[in-house]
């Protein structure tokens, strides 16, 4: 086998999820790799013997290639499909139930009668401002 198409072991994982995501992005970038003692690791989780790791392997030309993707930062791309606060314009928003008096006690009366939640709809609220919209 020649020197440029050996394959080596270009990182060990303690779990299959890790690998995999590391696989993913190496493929998404063209590199061929594969997976080895991914079941291994899976039928003994939280194992830290060297026997039990997930193996990355991949071409050894294309190593340092591949720790230049692995070690770069993700970008945000900013595609103007946040949500933004229409009080403070704050971008810190989070989805959950309305929080909101007449809200709180009409679900207290269906369970109260019915015996049922109803489960409301969920609002988008600010984190800074409280608003719920």
């Amino acid at each position: 086998m020649e020197a440029q198409n050996r394959i080596v072991v270009f990182q060990q994982f303690n779990n299959a999820i890790e690998a995999n995501i590391v696989k993913t992005k190496l493929d998404a970038y063209g590199i061929p790799c594969f997976l080895t003692e991914e079941n291994l690791a899976n039928l003994y989780p939280g194992q830290q013997h060297a026997f039990f790791q997930v193996r990355l392997h991949l071409f050894e030309t294309d190593v340092s290639e591949a720790h230049q993707i692995v070690g770069e930062a993700n970008f945000v791309i900013e595609d103007g499909s946040t949500l933004v606060c229409p009080q403070c314009q704050s971008r810190s928003i989070e989805r959950d139930f309305p929080r909101k008096l007449n809200d709180q006690f009409l679900a207290g009366l269906n369970i109260l009668f019915f015996g049922i939640f109803f489960p409301d709809r969920k609002v988008n609220r600010c984190a800074d401002c409280q608003h719920e919209f």
